[in-house]
């Protein structure tokens, strides 16, 4: 895809169940595994939205290996 067509494209965030984002042609069903979130626009303004709210980049799963060997340390 060209610069100039991207740009002219709408975007969506989508989200796995890993609490991965990234962005997605709006005019094109999410693949397997991942789901809109809502956000849409611009390709830029997709990727400031991911900017803000994905602030630990961590898996899901990752975090709760992490969150569950810190309880068992503090016992």
């Amino acid at each position: 895809m060209s610069a100039p067509e991207a740009s002219a494209r709408t975007w969506l965030v989508v989200l796995n169940h890993e609490e991965q984002y990234s962005v997605w042609p709006a005019d094109r069903q999410p693949p397997a595994g991942w789901t809109a979130v809502g956000a849409q626009g611009t390709r830029e303004e997709c990727l400031d939205h991911i900017g803000t709210v994905w602030t630990d980049l961590r898996p899901l799963s990752l975090r709760r290996r992490m969150a569950a060997a810190w309880e068992t340390a503090a016992v």
